[in-house]
């Protein structure tokens, strides 16, 4: 499972990834996604992490002035994944970018069934985290 020579992938080849994986998916998905798939170098804590150990690997971003947008954060993945065998990274990449693409969808039907499942797995990792 972890790459025995510790050689991250880097941001060149995650966006290749990122590019490959996107490619594979229905046309129907980027319906007003106007803002595309952004990969970002930087890594981002999530406001709730308790120490340092929790990051946000991508986000889906409606904005009245940019429109809709996916961020895949390059920064978050090396800090979590960067030890990973490349197909295990690749994996960890797909799902994050399918769960952002489930926001997008859902935000265009009026849903928000996976925004009160990320919402729910907060409180727990918030209450398990209490000191």
């Amino acid at each position: 499972m972890y790459n025995h020579d510790m050689t991250a992938v880097n941001i060149d080849e995650t966006q290749k990834m990122l590019d490959e994986i996107a490619e594979k998916l229905p046309k129907e998905f980027f319906k007003e996604l106007n803002g595309g798939i952004l990969l970002l170098p930087e890594s981002k804590k999530s406001p709730h992490a308790k120490k340092n150990d929790l990051y946000i690997l991508g986000e889906y971003v409606r904005s009245s002035s940019m429109g809709r947008m996916i961020y895949i954060y390059y920064g978050s993945f090396q800090r979590l994944f960067g030890r990973m065998e490349r197909e295990d990274f690749r994996m960890r990449l797909k799902e994050t970018l399918l769960h952002e693409f489930t926001h997008h969808l859902e935000s265009l039907a009026g849903e928000r069934g996976l925004e009160k499942k990320d919402e729910e797995k907060l409180a727990k990792y918030m209450e398990n985290k209490k000191i």
